[in-house]
């Protein structure tokens, strides 16, 4: 599983390598915009809409300590708040300020640019076949949605 036999790495090396690969980047992207990567991740995920805890967790793959402690420092960076849950008077729900709206357009926008730039060097059609071939990796295997499409992220809206 090494090489394929055109000379080029396995399956597996380009998939992690490319998570890696990504994974740089994004990392380096939530630096500049004063961010941990998770915190990029949590205002990414909220773009769309509120989420309650459990949900949240859920979605970015936290345990409830680590989740809280997320969402507390980012709270306290005046980029999420806390709101009731109207169905559910225990329960709380994270949204985005006006704020964290603000600097998660501009993060996501930047984001996107920058990973777009990793497979310039294929063509139109090689590009849409990776992405179709990746798409359906991620969906076969049910990866909840913690970065959406350009255009979905766009036209999401955000609350403040």
């Amino acid at each position: 599983m090494a090489k394929d036999d055109g000379g080029g790495i396995g399956i597996v090396a380009a998939l992690v390598r490319s998570a890696f690969l990504v994974d740089a980047v994004y990392a380096a992207s939530a630096r500049e915009y004063g961010l941990t990567q998770q915190q990029g991740q949590l205002l990414c995920v909220l773009m769309g809409r509120s989420y309650g805890m459990s949900e949240l967790g859920a979605t970015l793959g936290l345990a409830k300590s680590s989740l809280t402690g997320l969402v507390d420092r980012t709270e306290r960076n005046g980029l999420v708040r806390r709101e009731p849950d109207p169905r559910d008077t225990r329960a709380v729900r994270v949204a985005l300020t006006a704020r964290g709206a603000a600097l998660v357009d501009e993060f996501y926008t930047e984001t996107c640019r920058r990973i777009d730039e990793l497979p310039s060097g294929l063509g139109p059609r090689e590009r849409a076949t990776l992405a179709e071939l990746l798409g359906r990796v991620v969906l076969d295997n049910e990866v909840p949605v913690v970065f959406k499409e350009p255009d979905e992220g766009a036209a999401a809206g955000h609350p403040s």
